[in-house]
């Protein structure tokens, strides 16, 4: 078990960046943040938090949407990333799954995970080692290999779109709202598989997930970003204790579960933002 996340080396830092799209909307302000080699680390916060921009200004996919990087930098082991291609910072290790389960819908399942190895040159059989490594991973995968990926489930879909990033031989993993849509037997499930990825293949996380309470109890640090800033940050066992988290993003407070009502005042007096 990682010490928190805390004293591994830094595959992954973000220091001080600012994101503006459309040359006027200013989304991220003074975003600073490390992911520690071989660490799940979760990126939390709501809807509108900034927690997909943050994903893509380093996947370097904001210039697709109008957005960019305008202040401070982002490095991948020790390298500035900011000005490379999508492509080859997937050579380089770091892939994103996009939120929503984007599959190709007209491929089958098998078809959609082996789009994932396109970039490698290690051969048919190391690639057809890892399609039964993700197997391995996802069971029920391998049942419906031979369907079209437009007729599975949300769930299938989600296993199939980090399935297929495994494919790449990832060293890091961007996962983007691994959780939405999905109900929560599934939602353990995916989080169960991220872990076991983890721990049994090295690959490093950077998860963002407004389930907090479910991320939490997988990561080994997270960070809460809210209008775009970070507003806190610590070892996940910490947070999970920590009462403004408790009460706030967990919904709970020493007397028990707190209304909506009343969590939407505690919004207005939380001590992090005075």
């Amino acid at each position: 078990m990682l010490d928190s996340g805390r004293t591994q080396e830094t595959l992954l830092e973000i220091n001080n960046i600012e994101v503006i799209y459309n040359h006027v909307i200013l989304v991220l302000k003074g975003v600073s943040l490390s992911v520690p080699k071989g660490g799940i680390t979760a990126l939390l916060g709501g809807n509108g938090a900034g927690k997909t921009t943050t994903l893509k200004a380093i996947s370097n996919l904001l210039h697709s949407e109008r957005g960019e990087v305008t202040k401070g930098s982002i490095l991948y082991r020790g390298e500035k990333i900011q000005d490379l291609a999508p492509s080859d910072l997937v050579k380089k290790g770091v892939i994103q799954v996009m939120e929503g389960r984007h599959c190709f819908e007209h491929l089958t399942v098998e078809e959609n995970l082996l789009t994932g190895a396109y970039t490698r040159t290690d051969g048919k059989a190391a690639i057809q080692a890892d399609l039964e490594m993700v197997y391995s991973y996802f069971p029920r995968l391998k049942e419906r290999r031979k369907s079209q990926a437009g007729y599975t489930s949300g769930g299938e879909q989600q296993m199939t779109a980090i399935g297929r990033a495994l494919m790449s031989r990832p060293e890091t993993i961007l996962l983007d709202e691994p959780s939405m849509g999905l109900a929560p037997q599934l939602v353990e499930q995916i989080f169960e598989i991220v872990k076991s990825v983890n721990e049994n293949e090295g690959v490093t996380f950077l998860l963002a997930e407004q389930n907090t309470n479910v991320a939490l109890r997988y990561a080994h640090y997270g960070y809460i970003l809210e209008s775009g800033r970070i507003v806190m940050d610590g070892p996940a066992a910490d947070l999970r204790e920590n009462p403004d988290v408790k009460e706030f993003y967990l919904g709970m407070s020493d007397t028990g579960r707190k209304s909506f009502r009343d969590v939407r005042s505690y919004r207005r007096r939380k001590r992090w933002l005075s």
